[in-house]
């Protein structure tokens, strides 16, 4: 009988039994990858009073423009507005957006503006890594991002249960850094695929395309019949895994677990609201994932790398925006799940604040990393306030910057993760949560305004 060697085991297993593992696709995969991983010894969980549980981070892919979004500057003329050169008043008084916002207009009370970020890195890969990490670029240690940081704390550690991983991106890879950084593979986002606006959610390793529920049962049964392993299972530690790994990934697949991301289990009225479209279907997905515990989710939203026709962008992907977060706002709110869940709306860095009018460009806007925009909201931010400002054509960071490290920072402490606690490291450095010292860079503080 043909046979396979495992390197890492020193197995040789069949041919037969090589396919069956494979079967059970990305789900098995990321369930052998993490089955029986536990608590590590050493590691502090989170505060128990803490006052959020979970994140969603939408990820404007490529960096939002503020002027156009949630920092316009309606009088500085049409080289900085363009065509949108409207702003619109607020549920709170004081604060405008851009007029493309109506809804989110009416929920400024759930949501603040940080409109003095700054970091000033124009390059994705680098600027990526340090809005994600709070780590300045160029070290030779590669860190983890927020996101593997709060699934190393928040899922296993604290005594995380259930078959969704800790850690879900909605659909793909980010693909601009490596979110688990030293931490290994563990620790990297199981990345959905599929589209959540589809029929029928085709999610990677869950939900195969073409197969019926009915037809993964019978291959299950099937599998069940033609395996003689299963004696052998439970005397021999690797193979018992095996076996484990295998009803837990079927479990994932045809259980209540899977089911999450079935979006016909909501009404049609609902997902009207958040929009028929990717990104609103996946704000949807997202408020489902953290119902059920999942304590980081990030929708990655892309098409923001605006060089050309900017506007054109801008002109649908702005009420795309506006429906999908201001439904989520409202419906987390409405559930009781605002006051736990933290919202975080951010981009590698903003876009020029001058127009490129110019061929090739006709009208695009280039990366900016001297001042851009975060909105955050839930799990313990204030609502309805203002952090930071811009100057009058949005070009420089006016007062109160903000950096990476400060709003993440703030991030971890409402989670209640100690920031100085030590992260394992496969040489044993000492790495703390979050930089301290030099290390950190230039700091502005935890954002206590509005915590």
């Amino acid at each position: 009988m043909n046979s396979e060697h495992n390197s890492e085991t020193g197995m040789t297993i069949s041919r037969r039994e090589a396919l069956r593992r494979g079967l059970l696709g990305a789900a098995g995969l990321w369930l052998a990858d993490h089955w029986g991983f536990g608590a590590l010894a050493g590691l502090p969980v989170p505060r128990a009073n803490a006052k959020a549980r979970s994140v969603i981070q939408i990820w404007f892919w490529g960096g939002a423009c503020h002027i156009d979004t949630f920092d316009p500057k309606p009088d500085a003329g049409r080289d900085y507005c363009g065509p949108l050169d409207k702003a619109v008043e607020t549920n709170v008084p004081g604060i405008r957006i851009s007029d493309q916002l109506p809804l989110l207009a009416k929920h400024a009370d759930k949501y603040s503006l940080i409109r003095s970020m700054t970091h000033g890195n124009n390059q994705h890969e680098t600027a990526s890594y340090m809005v994600q990490s709070a780590r300045q670029a160029g070290d030779r240690l590669v860190y983890p991002s927020m996101g593997a940081v709060v699934s190393l704390f928040k899922g296993y550690n604290a005594g995380y249960k259930g078959l969704l991983p800790p850690y879900i991106v909605l659909t793909e890879p980010q693909g601009r850094f490596s979110e688990a950084g030293f931490l290994g593979s563990r620790y990297k986002p199981f990345a959905t695929g599929g589209d959540p606006n589809a029929p029928r959610f085709e999610v990677e390793g869950v939900v195969a395309r073409g197969i019926s529920d009915d037809r993964q049962k019978d291959r299950r049964d099937l599998l069940r019949q033609l395996n003689t392993l299963n004696q052998a299972a439970h005397t021999d530690p690797a193979l018992a895994a095996s076996q484990q790994c295998e009803k837990q990934a079927y479990d994932l697949i045809l259980g209540d677990a899977g089911k999450v991301f079935d979006l016909s289990q909501e009404k049609s009225e609902v997902r009207d609201a958040y929009g028929r479209n990717r990104f609103g279907q996946s704000c949807l997905v997202a408020r489902r994932l953290v119902e059920r515990g999942v304590p980081y989710v990030t929708i990655n939203y892309n098409g923001w790398d605006t060089h050309r026709q900017h506007f054109e962008t801008m002109r649908r992907k702005l009420p795309e925006l506006d429906k999908g977060l201001a439904t989520l706002l409202q419906d987390l709110h409405d559930r009781g799940l605002l006051s736990t869940t933290i919202i975080w709306c951010c981009g590698e860095f903003g876009r020029t604040p001058k127009i490129a009018w110019e061929p090739p460009w006709n009208g695009g806007r280039h990366h900016y990393g001297k001042v851009f925009c975060h909105v955050v909201g839930g799990g313990g931010f204030k609502g309805g306030r203002v952090v930071g400002s811009s100057t009058e054509r949005g070009e420089e960071v006016k007062e109160r910057p903000v950096y990476p490290v400060d709003l993440i920072g703030s991030i971890y402490e409402l989670l209640g993760i100690d920031t100085t606690a030590k992260l394992p490291h496969p040489q044993g450095r000492e790495v703390t949560v979050l930089a301290e010292g030099a290390a950190a860079g230039t700091t502005g503080g935890r954002l206590t305004e509005i915590m």
